[in-house]
């Protein structure tokens, strides 16, 4: 672990992570200057949201091919550039261009990221697959707090300055990882975390037979390998239930009774507790125990989003919608760990760029299912296609234990 690719990545998580609520913290102002309704604001969203299905695949090649540097770098300097244009935004197709270079460079930049963790958060003595998840966790506890804050910030800084200077004052900050990337080998470091990581777990094997990684070549050897596919398939079921409970939570509060202004805030506490989460889980879940807890997180997932679908009190629901983010929060963190442990760092780029498309794929779909069947039954019945995705989760996370099991054995 070295301290200037801590830092380096310490500050271009939380950067990630503001961008990640940048169109939500300034719709309202951006509506404003450029007149235009809901409706738009919906595209603008929506764009962010499929951009990040083809360029995660570009995102993940280039890093295997090209080099993680490259990339990186250039996911930075998207993001600049989506920030300027913003600054001086006139017109909604400008917005546009604007959300699409935003998409594209923090599409870079979470690829890249996801496959830093460990080298960033794990000492060279602690270096193995069964540690990663709290190098995942602890990474995307600074992610979330970077978009937990970005609302905040941006309030402060739009009514004190103006959208412009606000906007200018991110494009700086956005430059400084950048400028500490140019002096970080990150692929080497990448691959000095994966030789160590190959070296611990050989280590362990029963009279120290060798074990060859096995050499995958292509986006052919991922799609036939179990483990990663299951973890695909867990992320397509996990996302859309993470995006539909954050989306619709203050509307469920509020048909149940609870003031607006209570609501908002208690999606404020939502979403801080779906990032604590993360930090908790990497401080108190011990190596090794992750493939029990996810089951576990499944589990509790389906009956709290089951009581959402039949709670009839205001209480009840408000107390549903922050145990959702409790549990929603560690999720995530603990498949990617899966996934990067298992992947032969070759192909992590690749794997990474897979799996965040496939659950684009999720994420883009079924709240659309989710909205429409509202309109024809109402939003707490439409949430029994949350949870069927949530039934996927489990299933896919039983079967992927399985399969982690049978290979360490």
């Amino acid at each position: 672990m070295d301290l200037n690719l801590t830092v380096m990545q310490a500050l271009a998580l939380a950067i990630a992570g503001m961008c990640h609520a940048l169109i939500g913290s300034v719709k309202v102002p951006l509506a404003k200057q450029l007149d235009i309704d809901e409706s738009r604001i919906g595209q603008l969203i929506s764009v962010f949201g499929f951009t990040l299905i083809p360029m995660a695949f570009a995102a993940g090649y280039f890093a295997d091919e090209v080099g993680r540097n490259p990339v990186v770098e250039v996911g930075f300097i998207l993001v600049i550039l989506s920030v300027i244009v913003l600054a001086t935004l006139k017109s909604y197709k400008m917005a546009l261009v604007s959300i699409l270079l935003l998409g594209t460079g923090w599409s870079a930049l979470v690829n890249v990221l996801n496959a830093l963790q460990g080298p960033a958060f794990l000492s060279r003595e602690d270096v193995k697959a069964e540690n990663l998840p709290f190098a995942m966790n602890l990474g995307d506890f600074i992610f979330g707090m970077g978009a937990f804050i970005m609302p905040i910030v941006i309030t402060f800084m739009i009514k004190n300055v103006g959208l412009k200077k606000t906007f200018v004052s991110f494009a700086a900050v956005v430059a400084v990882p950048l400028v500490l990337c140019f002096s970080i080998d990150l692929d080497a470091y990448v691959d000095e975390f994966d030789s160590l990581k190959k070296t611990a777990d050989t280590t362990e094997v029963i009279d120290n037979e060798t074990i060859d990684a096995p050499q995958v070549l292509g986006y052919a050897d991922l799609f036939g390998d179990a483990v990663v596919m299951l973890c695909c398939l867990a992320f397509f079921f996990h996302v859309p239930v993470e995006a539909c409970v954050g989306a619709w939570a203050t509307t469920l509060m509020m048909d149940r009774g609870t003031k607006e202004a209570k609501a908002t805030g208690l999606l404020s506490v939502f979403w801080l507790s779906f990032t604590v989460s993360r930090l908790i889980a990497a401080l108190t879940l011990p190596a090794g125990s992750h493939e029990v807890a996810i089951i576990g997180f499944a589990t509790v997932l389906l009956a709290v989003v089951y009581g959402l679908i039949e709670s009839k009190k205001a209480n009840t629901t408000n107390v549903l919608v922050i145990a959702a983010g409790l549990i929603l929060g560690p999720i995530f963190p603990i498949l990617i760990a899966f996934l990067v442990g298992h992947v032969d760092v070759s192909l992590q780029g690749r794997a990474i760029g897979l799996f965040f498309c496939i659950g684009g794929i999720g994420w883009a779909l079924v709240p659309f299912l989710v909205g429409r069947q509202a309109v024809k039954s109402g939003l707490q019945k439409s949430f029994y296609i949350v949870a069927s995705c949530v039934v996927g989760l489990m299933v896919s996370t039983i079967i992927l234990v399985s399969q982690l099991s049978g290979i360490e054995h």
